[in-house]
């Protein structure tokens, strides 16, 4: 009776294990039938109505960035990569300027601009060959090229508003104190209170002169080094391996050096709606 029981109690297991296996391959097909859901609507025009502006007619006083000059400047720059592995070709580079520092030192005239050319390099790899056809991944690598340099600025009729310093001036007050006894009675000490500092400072915050980006070109030249081609590898006529790239870099920078600063502005009549 007992062993009868024992038995149907493990064919029971037995035929849930089963049923639980299905469902589990069943939910697991489900999750990698789903890829990707998108979810669109379209949406209709708003109305607007204008509303009426209120503008200053009678002249007034602002403070906006004045430019002060327009310039380009161009970067010469050299670089070598290396690749994290072997590479066919170099199927596309994407490049964007970063600008980190571009300042202005006033008094001399001089820009510092410091920055770095982001690079994406996407290229092909090897996973197997044969003298009619190579068979691979695209990769990609990311990489910083770095650039600085100082140049001249030429203003365009406007230059930095002067800097104004901080000043400090001492002050003192006048006192007479008595003398020791071996001064004549009427003798006194005429000078400057020396029991007291006093002291008036000022502090000016002057306009740092900032700059903006117009547009940036890049001309690029970039050369393979130390291609090779493995003896132990069937390629197809040409092709070779390579892991490091030299890079050859012309940068040209547009750009603004602004300053905030107070520019009258003269009266109109003009109606403005």
């Amino acid at each position: 009776m007992d062993n009868r029981e024992v038995s149907v109690n493990k064919k029971d297991m037995s035929a849930y294990s089963v049923k639980s296996d299905n469902i589990n391959i069943q939910e697991k097909s489900e999750c990698k039938s789903f890829c990707i859901d998108v979810k669109a609507e379209t949406l209709g025009d708003c109305d607007n109505n204008p509303v009426s502006l209120s503008p200053i007619t009678t002249g007034a006083v602002a403070k906006i960035p004045v430019v002060l000059a327009e310039l380009a400047v161009r970067f010469n720059v050299t670089s070598l990569i290396n690749l994290p592995e072997p590479a066919m070709e170099i199927k596309n580079i994407k490049k964007k300027i970063k600008v980190t520092q571009c300042m202005l030192i006033q008094d001399t005239d001089i820009l510092f601009i410091k920055g770095f050319v982001r690079k994406n390099i996407d290229f092909a790899t090897r996973d197997c060959s044969s003298h009619n056809g190579i068979c691979g991944d695209i990769r990609h690598c990311t990489v910083d090229v770095p650039f600085e340099c100082t140049t001249v600025v030429k203003f365009n009729g406007t230059n930095p508003a002067p800097i104004v310093n901080n000043t400090s001036s001492e002050f003192e007050f006048f006192r007479t104190n008595e003398l020791p006894n071996s001064f004549a009675e009427k003798d006194r000490l005429l000078s400057g209170d020396l029991s007291e500092f006093n002291q008036i400072s000022t502090e000016f915050f002057n306009e740092l002169p900032f700059c903006e980006l117009i547009s940036a070109k890049i001309v690029e030249f970039d050369e393979f080094l130390h291609r090779e081609r493995p003896h132990h590898m069937h390629l197809p006529v040409g092709e070779k391996l390579f892991t490091k790239i030299e890079e050859k870099m012309v940068i040209t920078l547009t750009l603004k050096i602004l300053q905030n600063r107070q520019v009258a502005i003269g009266a109109t009549s003009t109606k403005t709606c």
